[in-house]
Formats: C-alpha cells, sequence, structure tokens
C-alpha cells in the first residue's frame, strides 16, 4: 500500500481536477424527447437498467429543475431503449424533496429493482459548509447518498425519510446495491476531500432499504491498488490523494465476487477490479493489477442484455467541457475476471 500524505496539507485546485465531484455533473440542457444516439447525448456516470417486465433499457442521469418559487432542485431524468443505439427521451422522474436535509445537485443516479420494487441511490450535494476546512483544501460540505423507492422505473420517486443513509458527517457519494444471503447492503464512497486517500465502505440496510443498520465498516482504500496512482502537487506543501469512485459489484461465473471502482492512472480517469478473498461483501478485497480501462473513461456499472450479453457503460472522456458521453462496450466473464471487448457503435 503506498503511504497516506496527511489531508492538513494539501492544494485547493485539486477539486477541479479529482473525483466525480469535480464535474459536479454538469447540469443537462432543456428536455428534448426526439430518438438520439449515444453521441447525442451529455451524461456523466451512466447507469442502465434492463426492465424486464417493460423489455426497455431505462439510462438515468443528473437533471435538476427550477420550482415555482425560483428555488433550484436537484432531479434525475430517465431515457428510454429497446436496442441500446437509440434513445428516446428524457423525462423527468424525481425532484429533490423541498424540504429534504439538502437539496443541491444530484450526481450518481442509479436505479435497482428489488422485491418488486424500484430504489433510486441518488448522491445529493449542497454548498453548506459543515465543518470549518483547512487551509488550502476543498470546503466540506454536505454529501452523502439517499435512497428513495417507487413502483415504477419511472417515478416517481420518494423519500423514506428527509435524511441522507449514509453518516451526515461523513463526505459520502455513489452509493450501489448488493444483496448477501438475503441481506442487502450499500457499498459506497468515503470522499477524497474529507480523508485524502478515499475508501469504500460497506453498509447493512433494512429490508425495505428504507435505513441504514449498523455503522459502516472500509473494504478498502484507493491507494491499496498500484494502479491508482493518485495526484500528487507541490503546492502548498507536498500532497498526494487517491480518489474512490463509482463502485459496482458483479459475480462472476466461477461465482468470485468482483467489485470495478474508478480511479485516477498517471492523470487519466481509470477503472480497475478489486476481488473478496473470500466471496463475501466484506472481503478482505485485494486488487487486480491490471485495470479495465484506462483511457480517461470511467464510473462504470455492469448489465445484460434481453438477449444474455454482459455489458459494461462508463463515461468518458473525463472532462469539465461538457464531453461526457455514454460508452457502452461488450464484457466477457472468463470466471476469474472481466475482459473488455468491442465497443457498441451507432
Amino acid at each position: 500500500m503506498k503511504p497516506l500524505i496527511s489531508f492538513f496539507s494539501v492544494w485547493i485546485g485539486l477539486a477541479c481536477f479529482c473525483s466525480t465531484s469535480f464535474a459536479g455533473n454538469k447540469e443537462t440542457s432543456a428536455p428534448q424527447t426526439e430518438n438520439k444516439s449515444l453521441t447525442d447525448i451529455y451524461i456523466r456516470d451512466p447507469y442502465i437498467l434492463p426492465d424486464l417486465k417493460t423489455n426497455t433499457y431505462y439510462m438515468y442521469r443528473s437533471s435538476s429543475k427550477t420550482n415555482t418559487k425560483g428555488t433550484h432542485l436537484g432531479g434525475v431524468e430517465v431515457l428510454k431503449s429497446k436496442d441500446l443505439k437509440n434513445w428516446e427521451g428524457p423525462v423527468q422522474v424525481f425532484t429533490v424533496p423541498e424540504k429534504n436535509w439538502i437539496t443541491g445537485r444530484v450526481w450518481a443516479p442509479e436505479v435497482h429493482e428489488y422485491n418488486g420494487k424500484y430504489y433510486l441511490f441518488a448522491t445529493l450535494n449542497s454548498d453548506i459548509q459543515w465543518k470549518k476546512s483547512q487551509k488550502g483544501w476543498p470546503a466540506y460540505l454536505f454529501r452523502g447518498t439517499q435512497i428513495f423507492h417507487a413502483d415504477s422505473p419511472e417515478g416517481p420517486f420518494l423519500p423514506f425519510d428527509l435524511t441522507p443513509h449514509t453518516p451526515m458527517d461523513r463526505m459520502a457519494l455513489d452509493g450501489t446495491l448488493w444483496e448477501e444471503d438475503g441481506v442487502p447492503y450499500m457499498i459506497y464512497c468515503h470522499e477524497w476531500v474529507q480523508i485524502a486517500d478515499g475508501t469504500m465502505e460497506l453498509v447493512q440496510l433494512a429490508p425495505d432499504l428504507s435505513a441504514p443498520v449498523g455503522k459502516s465498516m472500509t473494504l478498502f482504500c484507493a491507494s491499496a491498488a498500484d494502479w491508482s496512482t493518485g495526484s500528487s502537487h507541490e503546492a502548498p506543501l507536498p500532497l498526494t490523494s487517491y480518489v474512490t469512485d463509482g463502485c459496482f459489484i458483479y459475480q462472476t461465473k466461477s461465482n468470485k465476487l468482483l467489485m470495478i471502482w474508478s480511479s485516477f492512472m498517471n492523470g487519466e480517469y481509470a477503472i480497475g477490479i478489486a476481488e473478496s478473498v473470500t466471496g463475501k461483501i466484506a472481503g478482505p478485497w485485494k486488487q487486480q493489477p491490471t485495470p479495465l480501462f484506462h483511457k480517461n473513461g470511467g464510473h462504470g456499472m455492469i448489465f445484460k442484455s434481453f438477449e444474455g450479453k454482459l455489458y459494461i457503460t462508463f463515461h468518458g472522456p473525463n472532462s469539465p467541457d461538457g464531453a461526457e458521453r455514454a460508452h457502452i462496450y461488450e464484457l466477457e466473464d472468463i470466471g476469474e475476471t472481466l475482459v473488455l471487448k468491442k465497443e457498441i457503435r451507432e
């Protein structure tokens, strides 16, 4: 493991470079309902839900709205497709409740079908500072994952409560769902802004996903992967920080439990693979040495088509100028790991 360097000596410019948070999941433009291809759709952190009930692929992205009072509220849109190439929409499926703990931008929306219902895992953000930050360090803002529920993949998604599922005093993001032995869990990222070396965290959920059960446990930190080279800076003092983003769990045909996740490799966004030594979600986890993708794209998730083909989607490039698009690649499960194959082209 690489040595940790205290987050007390840091550089504010890092906030414009690292993590899903640096681009802030740029707001989408006014919705358009005509069919479009993936190259036409701006999106960060794409999530595709193949819904067997409707034989439809749903792709979710962030989208904020302004209410009648002029208040800016975070939200989520969905686009629909029958073939993964032609998409219609978007349609707004969620807007943060006005009385929620925070109401700002939504990042990395995921929708999971679980026990007949649909659950939106949303990272919520605010501009409210909850703790005085160290000199030269990005502000500690309220940020966390909250789960909402609906009877349809098109919403409306409703809150269980008005508070997050992650600890209020923890900058957290990118929650995802996994079930093991009939028990639901959330895996999420503890933000580098707060701890410099980001971590993956695990917490049990209530049977209906309405609340966390007990405290989180740390699975691993970003610097545990040799390919995760971090971001080094010299001002005001030397610093290396490591990002954890975009966790997603997949079990291979040989029952090996894998986690894909994103960090930075030599300055570019990348997707790596961790594997559970025990085959259980609590690990321990070890890092596979070679990243799955390292050409400045990331925050991936894995799904199967209605024909049974395995795919991964992620955004690329990782850019602050609105160039991000969803890319879909065929993926091969070889039992011990995953192999990236050809990209789906328009």
